[in-house]
């Protein structure tokens, strides 16, 4: 099988359907405002063949206060393994939103050594809207419960994650470049924050790129539109430090930048959530680095 590292077509899924070494995962979680219920994000539909890739719970640090932080590699590896990943396993991850959650499914496997994986593109919308197979049954009765535990290891790769007291002095020294995917109303602190006791508005200097402005009808754009709007919005191609509400779609970016050749790109695990929260942290809400 060849290996994929970026994203994966619903055509390409539907062809390789059934081979050996593939993991296909269900990476969705419920979006920012909706997070009473977890088993609400779990959709209706799936992929054949799909296991539930728990972000909220198996796939988070349960030590943290902060919602989906990224767990130590121990704990990664063991909830992998629970779900039958191996060594050489080809996986491809997709949510029930198109490109939303499956993007830091991509980023955390990658974060761990396993670079043989990729996003659905249109995730399950569009499965379903070019009428692909679908499982008999939904993800939370399926026969994923039935697999043989994976022998995965996690290897935790240096330079993935970025420190909010190493967010911070970049804030000040510009020397890497802090892209919020948040929607323009939050960035600006137009919109209060969905999160209790976060604030509104940005960090200092950060430039606002919200993940859906990289979409053309629930699919990713092609990859010269993505490369343009990278370039317009870094034109000194700085190292950049990709940031959101929860660390989530902050990854969308990381995989559009990904896709468009920049690899000195790393995540705030905190985003917002932790940035925003922090009683010493500056926060703008003016118009000036939208």
């Amino acid at each position: 099988m060849v290996n994929f590292q970026q994203t994966i077509s619903c055509v390409d899924l539907h062809a390789i359907l059934g081979s050996k070494n593939l993991v296909i995962l269900d990476a969705s979680i419920p979006p920012v405002g909706n997070m009473t219920a977890p088993q609400y994000s779990w959709p209706k539909y799936r992929i054949p063949h799909a296991r539930r890739f728990d972000l909220n719970q198996d796939f988070s640090d349960p030590k943290s206060n902060l919602p989906h932080t990224m767990p130590t590699a121990a704990h990664f590896e063991l909830a992998a393994k629970a779900l039958g990943v191996n060594v050489e396993s080809q996986i491809v991850v997709y949510d029930d939103l198109g490109l939303f959650s499956a993007a830091r499914a991509w980023y955390m496997f990658r974060a761990m050594g396993h670079k043989n994986i990729a996003v659905l593109d249109g995730g399950l919308p569009y499965w379903l809207a070019l009428n692909k197979p679908l499982a008999a049954t939904a993800i939370d009765s399926v026969d994923d419960k039935n697999f043989v535990m994976g022998d995965f290891v996690a290897q935790e790769q240096a330079g993935f994650f970025a420190h909010w007291r190493e967010v911070q002095s970049h804030t000040r020294s510009q020397e890497a470049l802090i892209l919020d995917a948040r929607a323009n109303r939050r960035f600006i602190g137009a919109d209060a924050e969905p999160r209790a006791g976060v604030r509104s508005g940005h960090m200092l200097n950060a430039k606002n790129l919200p993940y859906n402005d990289l979409f053309n009808q629930g699919l990713f754009k092609p990859v010269n539109e993505l490369r343009q709007a990278f370039a317009n919005i870094n034109p000194k191609q700085q190292a950049m430090i990709m940031s959101c509400g929860s660390g989530v779609t902050a990854c969308v970016l990381a995989l559009a930048a990904n896709m468009s050749g920049y690899s000195d790109v790393r995540v705030y695990d905190g985003s917002w959530s932790e940035w925003g929260s922090l009683p010493d942290t500056v926060v703008e809400t003016s118009l000036d680095s939208a």
